[in-house]
């Protein structure tokens, strides 16, 4: 029996697999044999492919995968298969590590690294200031290839996540995607870049790249990465991986993590100071009171949405975030007056764009953009009285005394909502205290 939670609005994936997982009886084959094997000329049936199996990350699956712990990978270019498979790694910051700072070259004009609103540009920021390079200790570079190829033909195992015993899968020129790759004299590097900090990823996005490269460079290692870049943080972060064995998915292992930070502008307390004493109290805007407790991710949403307009459905695709996430966070900016959201009269979809202020607010250099983002939050008296008792106590209260706050400015919410909203409050004053200078 199909499984599927009725808790939430079912998105156009949702639906459209549960429609597929019926006609097909896909969970009763998985159940005999292990796996199903689907072409795209059956899932276009009920909607685009491309559409229907891109999953960067385990939060972007269908409810109906993540309720029998499925997962989809590409064997062809018209053929996926599903199974309980092991796809996705998670990845972990090491909060300890210090960033490397890199001077950024003073002749070029033609990128702005304090306003980097794409991956494509994020990588060259990081190849012009040395960053590459400095992975292979100082070994000189090229920028060679990019962009979107066939894998060639080969087998791999990957492991099943209930048992982790493993399934073979034959791959037959599948289509993927490399971001850069770049040559040394004895290196070549494959990244796959996020611009936002990462919880998981399909591992499929550097192992197929690693097993295409692999079989063509002979004399040289090649050496899988994740890169990341936050607006929010200005941190470029490297995940330097192995396979201990070429036909293992799951023997992906990390070797070093190295962060780097391009000329960084420090925030001082009394920068916030300042912003604090000016605070002018606004009225609470008829928007829900905000359930998105980390703030840099409203950061890489309004990012998302530089000089574009995106459905719910477009902004859970190209992120991090489930359907329910979209909307406690698209709610989140538009509380914060950074975003909008109206109807487009041609599709009758509901569509998100930056409002005025958040387009102007995104663009400014970084330092200024944080305080800006900083004041935006203290203009509301929760968020003000909080910060206020963290500044007269020295350490951010706990949820309790929050929710004290909260009850004393009036909300027009109950206490069931304040009991769930607290632990934003908390998280959003966590992270202005994190942008100050320890200087």
């Amino acid at each position: 029996m199909i499984r599927l939670s009725n808790k939430r609005q079912k998105s156009k994936n949702d639906i459209a697999w549960e429609k597929l997982f019926k006609k097909y009886h896909i969970l009763e084959n998985i159940s005999k044999i292990g796996f199903f094997e689907i072409g795209s000329v059956s899932i276009n049936e009920f909607r685009e492919s491309r559409l229907m199996a891109k999953f960067d990350h385990h939060a972007n699956l269908p409810e109906i995968f993540k309720t029998n712990k499925l997962s989809i990978l590409s064997i062809s270019r018209n053929k996926y298969i599903i199974g309980k498979f092991d796809s996705y790694l998670n990845v972990i910051y090491d909060e300890t590590l210090e960033a490397i700072t890199v001077e950024f070259p003073k002749g070029i004009e033609s990128i702005d690294y304090t306003n980097l609103y794409s991956e494509s540009s994020a990588l060259s920021c990081a190849f012009n200031t040395g960053m590459i390079n400095n992975l292979i200790d100082g070994e000189e570079t090229y920028h060679t290839v990019y962009g979107r190829m066939s894998t060639g033909t080969f087998n791999f195992n990957v492991n099943q996540i209930l048992d982790y015993t493993q399934h073979n899968i034959a791959v037959n020129n599948a289509q993927c995607e490399i971001d850069a790759g770049f040559e040394s004299e004895q290196y070549f590097l494959l990244l796959e870049a996020k611009l936002y900090d990462v919880d998981d990823f399909l591992v499929r996005q550097l192992y197929y790249p690693y097993r295409l490269w692999s079989s063509k460079i002979s004399n040289k290692k090649v050496i899988p990465i994740l890169m990341t870049y936050s607006n929010s943080s200005n941190i470029f972060s490297f995940f330097i991986y192995k396979f201990d064995e070429i036909l293992n998915y799951n023997s992906i292992r990390l070797v070093e993590q190295r962060n780097y930070v391009i000329a960084p502008e420090t925030i001082t307390h009394e920068d916030v100071s300042e912003i604090f004493k000016s605070i002018i109290i606004v009225t609470e805007p008829n928007i829900p009171f905000p359930q998105a407790n980390k703030f840099e991710r409203i950061i890489d949403l309004l990012t998302l949405l530089l000089d574009k307009e995106l459905t719910k459905e477009g902004i859970t695709a190209n992120s991090q975030f489930d359907e329910r996430q979209t909307s406690y966070y698209t709610d989140a900016a538009r509380y914060l007056g950074l975003m909008d959201k109206y109807v487009d009269q041609n599709t009758k979809e509901i569509t998100f764009r930056l409002s005025e202020q958040g387009s102007h607010l995104l663009k400014k250099r970084y330092k200024i953009k944080i305080l800006s983002l900083i004041e935006k939050i203290l203009q509301h008296q929760v968020f003000y009285k909080t910060f206020e008792f963290t500044v007269s106590n020295g350490f951010i209260p706990d949820i309790s005394v929050i929710r004290q706050i909260m009850q004393s400015c009036n909300l027009n919410i109950n206490i069931t909502t304040i009991q769930r909203r607290s632990s934003t409050v908390r998280g959003w004053i966590g992270w202005i205290v994190n942008m100050l200078s320890e200087e």
